[in-house]
């Protein structure tokens, strides 16, 4: 019988696209959303129990219908700069939220977690690429409320036995390869989403903040990781907490970066059209570049990601922004 994977914030962006992996690789999916951020339509892979993370009592029904033997949590605000001017909210869903997700796991005797976390633990790096041993400093209360997720999950190890997989993300982008699921936030804050508005008259022309950073053509440079790699991953490290492997934290990115104007030139190569743009300031706070050590995400998980280069990453995104856009 197929082992039961429950999905917090599983009809998210990230979250949807795992749960097609996860039931590619033969696991039943159940997803926990509120559906404040996430999409009733993005839940095609297992059934949806509609409920917050901070409702201990509506978990701990879940659990005993369901008795999944891991969770996958994403479910998670995710907007840095609404975290700095509502830091409440961020406290309260992602650590709150987080805390009660744990309790109800102690209650529900189920030992195994894959966290979505964040490169934006690290603030701003020391050296890049970025290892997982690099310094934790976050400049935002998103990293920091991530940050402390991670504290939680050790502290749980070490009092209930818990063992966890934390993903640190770098730039999660990208659709589905076959278009069943994609991108869908409001508002939109991604980079590759908002240069295909702009290039196809759906938005606004594209703001890059700043061009005088010290990087070769003086735009912030980012790695970029398909979503369906990440879902790869998370498949992978499920797979490593099942076959009773030890905790860890593991970073998701391809150790290679591309600047924001490398971005646009790939979405003017793929889309044919180049990117309406303007300059805008600084960010406060934005880091020059981020990119990922990937060696441990190698040797750990053995994943390496497929489908990363910018030209596929852009090809899909188009994709399933054509047709979103068609559909409305």
């Amino acid at each position: 019988m197929a082992e039961t994977i429950l999905v917090t914030g599983g009809a998210g962006y990230i979250g949807s696209h795992c749960c097609k992996a996860l039931g590619a690789a033969g696991y039943e999916v159940v997803v926990v959303d509120n559906l404040v951020y996430g999409h009733a339509d993005a839940v095609k892979w297992g059934p949806l129990e509609q409920g917050d993370i901070s409702d201990g009592a509506f978990l701990d029904r879940v659990f005993a219908y369901y008795r999944p033997a891991a969770v996958i949590h994403f479910a998670a605000y995710a907007y840095v700069g609404e975290s700095v001017t509502d830091p409440s909210k961020y406290y309260r869903n992602n650590v709150g939220g987080t805390l009660s997700l744990l309790e109800a796991m102690w209650r529900a005797g189920v030992g195994r977690l894959v966290f979505s976390s964040t490169c934006a633990t690290y603030g701003i790096p020391a050296t890049v690429p970025i290892p997982e041993a690099s310094p934790q400093f976050p400049i935002n209360p998103y990293g920091r409320t991530k940050l402390v997720a991670e504290h939680m999950l050790s502290d749980f190890e070490r009092a209930h036995g818990l063992r966890s997989i934390a993903l640190r993300y770098f730039n999660a982008a990208g659709a589905d390869p076959e278009g069943e699921i994609g991108e869908r936030h409001d508002p939109e804050s991604h980079l590759i989403p908002l240069a295909l508005d702009a290039v196809a008259g759906t938005g606004s022309a594209l703001t890059v903040n700043g061009e005088d950073y010290d990087t070769p053509d003086g735009t912030c440079v980012r790695d970029f990781i398909h979503v369906t790699d990440l879902a790869d991953a998370h498949v992978r490290a499920m797979a490593h907490l099942l076959n009773g492997r030890a905790s860890d934290q593991v970073n998701l990115g391809t150790g290679k970066g591309s600047s924001i104007r490398d971005v646009m030139d790939a979405v003017e190569k793929v889309v044919g059209r180049p990117v309406p743009y303007s300059l805008g300031p600084r960010r406060p706070g934005d880091p020059p570049a981020l990119v990922a050590d990937p060696d441990r995400a190698r040797s750990l998980l053995g994943w390496t990601p497929k489908l990363s280069d910018l030209d596929t990453i852009v090809r899909t995104a188009w994709a399933w922004h054509q047709r979103h856009t068609n559909a409305k």
